[in-house]
């Protein structure tokens, strides 16, 4: 039947287009801005959640609202399978639901990784996806604050700044990490993301919109959305993909009580995300050939690679509470302050509200013998316990540290034959035992950042068990009782020259026709760093590819 009054967007009122995409996430945002710049060319973006551009999301603070999926503000808020190297709990995997998707509800930091990571995917046989071919894509995305030069753009959509208001604390923490004997850097997207700092985060920086959140549909898809030769369908899910033969010809979706049917003439492309592109896959009969006969799926294609080769960062939080209240808490002071806090942001767009709450960075090596930085931390201006669903009066701060290139591999399966049935999603935490030896390190190395003289006087006590002198079977216990994802969940379809990945270097699903894949499912290993600047780098070259067929 024709798609008729459903959705936002131009004015067309068709069910073909020359390209349907399925997911308006960071990935899907850049595709259909991209595609649509051919006047002569039609797009369809078909998005589950809502447009993505309420307060909530606009007002970098709000993150505190969403992330907690609770209620579900923007959020799939998604649950693990029971996780063996975490004392059998269910993790948490919050991603976002709205236009921008996972950029619409996180920290807003942008991080590209390094430059081996990218030379290591070329080296595993995905042409074209080195640090030289990736560089000039990551400076075509961005509007860098500090100008252009020749590791940053300054004319791309996304808007990318440095912070307009950390916390003095935050200062306190870098001058902590230099007595602690690592270096300060000015900047973390060159290639080598070595030593501490504070991170750039992707903001509006222009004088119409100053601090408000930069996700990748308000940088390239809102201001386009008017587009005649665009069509954006939300809260709308997929729920298969159809084939004539081995031909992707479009998707089926459904959009409250209402089903409909969208053809695609060139090409039907996935940008659900990390979890939500193989579920796609495997619910349309693409994968592990067993597991779909075993939830009555006719398989079309044996991949067995599909919802494979899951990676994610396991992050360990230490968290003291401080005497400071010049930081996010609760207590009647800070609610006194919050409506002054609000004019700032909406006069000038600056002050608390405009925070990342992960305002201090490090990127340091466990041990000298490691090649390159293999930990990540994040120095948050407050408390974070099980991803803020746990409220504390008071106030606080924490540090973060994840293992930059975890060793465990988990995967993504159906756990039921519905497409409204969330995916059975297991990241195999610490399975391999490298994982929890590097973390040990990371985490004994944040304590000495956090008890070094410069972070004295904002330090009151230590929460959750921490203390002083913890033996490698204490922290041990501490990382399996408190440990969960950093949000950074890849390579589910992984690319690949061998016949084994799930796409190839252009992006396309092997032994099916017309039909390829672009998130970070696709990353074959997980990048040095968090994952939506890359995320949205791969959709600007895969802009490319497809424009090349």
């Amino acid at each position: 039947p024709p798609l008729l009054g459903c959705g936002a967007g131009g004015a067309m009122d068709r069910s073909d287009f020359d390209y349907v995409i399925v997911g308006g996430g960071s990935a899907g945002s850049v595709l259909a801005a991209r595609l649509s710049e051919d006047a002569s060319t039609t797009v369809c973006l078909i998005e589950a959640g809502g447009r993505g551009d309420g307060l909530a999301v606009r007002m970098p603070a709000g993150t505190v609202a969403m992330l907690p999926g609770r209620p579900r503000i923007n959020n799939w808020a998604f649950q693990t399978t029971p996780q063996p190297g975490l004392n059998n709990r269910r993790g948490y995997q919050p991603r976002g639901k709205c236009l921008g998707g996972s950029s619409a509800i996180n920290a807003m930091l942008y991080i590209r990784g390094q430059r081996q990571d990218y030379d290591g995917w070329e080296a595993a046989g995905c042409a074209g996806w080195g640090w030289d071919d990736v560089l000039p894509y990551f400076l075509r995305a961005e509007n860098n604050a500090r100008g252009a030069d020749a590791f940053h753009g300054a004319e791309g959509p996304l808007q990318v700044t440095d912070q307009f208001s950390p916390r003095p604390v935050s200062r306190a923490f870098l001058r902590a990490a230099e007595e602690a004997g690592h270096p300060p850097t000015a900047d973390f997207n060159r290639g080598d993301n070595e030593g501490v700092g504070l991170y750039q985060v992707t903001q509006f920086h222009d004088a119409a919109r100053r601090g408000e959140r930069c996700s990748a549909a308000a940088a390239y898809l809102h201001p386009v959305m008017q587009r005649p030769n665009l069509r954006v369908i939300t809260r709308a899910q997929a729920t298969a993909i159809l084939f004539e033969g081995r031909r992707a010809s479009g998707i089926d979706l459904r959009q409250g009580r209402q089903t409909q049917r969208v053809l695609a003439r060139r090409e039907v492309i996935l940008s659900a995300g990390a979890f939500g592109s193989p579920q796609l896959l495997m619910l349309s009969g693409i994968g592990p050939a067993d597991h779909l006969r075993q939830n009555g799926i006719q398989p079309l294609i044996d991949l067995p690679a599909v919802g494979a080769n899951l990676q994610d960062h396991l992050d360990v939080i230490l968290s003291w509470t401080s005497r400071d209240t010049d930081s996010f808490g609760f207590s009647l002071r800070a609610g006194l302050r919050m409506p002054g806090h609000l004019r700032n942001w909406l006069r000038h767009g600056r002050g608390m509200l405009t925070t990342p709450f992960a305002e201090g960075a490090g990127f340091l090596r466990s041990n000298p013998g490691v090649d390159r930085p293999d930990l990540q931390l994040h120095f948050v201006i407050g408390v974070v316990d099980d991803h803020a669903r746990r409220l504390h009066w008071g106030h606080g701060i924490c540090c973060h540290v994840c293992v930059l290139r975890p060793h465990s591999r988990g995967t993504v399966r159906l756990s039921a034959p519905d497409p409204r049935a969330a995916p059975a999603i297991d990241p195999a935490f610490l399975s391999d035992p490298r994982d929890l030896a590097t973390t040990i390190a990371g985490a004994r190395l944040t304590e000495r950042i956090m008890r070094s003289p410069a972070l004295a006087p904002y330090l009151d006590r230590p929460m959750f068990g921490l203390r002083e002198g913890m033996s490698d079977a204490d922290w041990e216990s501490y990382i399996r009782a408190r440990a969960d994802t950093i949000y950074h969940p890849v390579g589910t379809c992984r690319m690949g020259a061998d016949a084994a990945s799930v796409v190839d270097p252009a992006l396309r699903v092997r032994g099916a026709e017309g039909l390829r894949v672009v998130d970070a499912s696709v990353m074959p290993a997980l990048i040095s760093g968090n994952t939506n600047a890359p995320t949205i780098m791969i959709a600007e070259k895969a802009a490319d590819l497809i424009r090349r067929g």
